[in-house]
């Protein structure tokens, strides 16, 4: 699978061999928050960026696994249906730490397109390894990690990291309520690859709104001297010199910032086409933190 355009391959982990048979889940649960179209942000990218979209395409078992999908199956429902057209063998499956959530799940289930599991981070059986199968070729974790410490998120990462399929990948984030404000990590089994800000530009007073919505590997490092902090400061500065722009709309004036903070010398993954949708999608390397 090619990676995001610009940027080296990074070297795999080996897969772990697990046990067979049912494990424990793990993991706790999460507060269960959820709603329609929470998630459209990170699944239109998915769809949209050929790289991510083309590990599901390629796979030769595609199963996408939703991790946490909370307190109701919704957003899982609405992950198949956004991502069926990728694959006519596409399997997703649902898991949450709680019997009744699964239970719900379980009601609107529809295998083995659409299925729901009791599970967590050992992702119930579809790891990398178990009775022979390859892993996931993607897993979409939102709003699971928040309740760990930062230290634990790291390990969590590593983990599920170790649990994807060859060349699948695990899209790790966090969004608000209604999901005008998004961030998320695109990891493979080498760690981390990229960091994407998504929003809807009118809900914003200043890019670095965003920062409460920062993966929780990165939310405690927006300090000064740590780069996601620059990054922000940088679209903010870059934000208030696009507001020539603000009488042509808010997602004028995000496209036109993040083009002046490519033009600045950032690393700008994605094109204007996906700036005009609220996103800007950078290389891991110009966030990530000293572990």
């Amino acid at each position: 699978m090619a990676g995001p355009p610009g940027m080296t391959s990074v070297p795999k982990k080996r897969a772990p061999r697990l046990a067979a048979g049912r494990a424990r889940a793990l993991g706790m649960p999460t507060r269960g928050t959820t709603n329609p179209n929470r998630l459209r942000r990170v699944d239109r990218w998915i769809l949209g960026t050929p790289w991510v979209a083309g590990a599901v395409r390629d796979a030769a078992e595609p199963v996408v696994i939703d991790l946490g999908y909370g307190a109701t199956p919704v957003t899982t429902v609405e992950l198949a249906d956004r991502l069926r057209p990728l694959h006519p063998a596409l399997r997703v499956v649902g898991l949450e730490i709680d019997p009744d959530r699964v239970a719900a799940g379980k009601a609107v289930a529809d295998p083995p397109a659409l299925e729901f599991r009791r599970g967590g981070f050992e992702l119930a059986g579809l790891a990398a390894g178990i009775r022979d199968f390859p892993g996931p070729a993607l897993v979409r974790a939102f709003n699971v990690l928040r309740q760990y410490s930062e230290a634990e998120a790291w390990k969590y990462w590593d983990e599920l990291c170790a649990r994807l399929g060859p060349d699948g990948l695990l899209v790790e984030g966090t969004c608000d309520e209604i999901g005008r404000r998004c961030c998320w990590v695109v990891l493979d089994r080498g760690g981390p690859l990229t960091f994407t800000v998504a929003c809807l530009p009118s809900d914003l007073e200043k890019p670095s709104d965003l920062a409460e919505r920062l993966p929780k590997t990165l939310i405690h490092r927006n300090v000064p001297g740590e780069k996601v902090h620059a990054m922000l400061a940088e679209l903010d500065a870059c934000w208030a010199t696009a507001v020539p722009m603000a009488p042509f709309g808010p997602r004028a004036r995000w496209a036109h910032a993040v083009r002046l903070f490519a033009d600045r010398g950032w690393p700008v993954l994605d094109r204007h086409r996906r700036w005009r949708l609220g996103e800007l999608t950078v290389p891991w390397s110009t966030v990530a933190p000293d572990r």
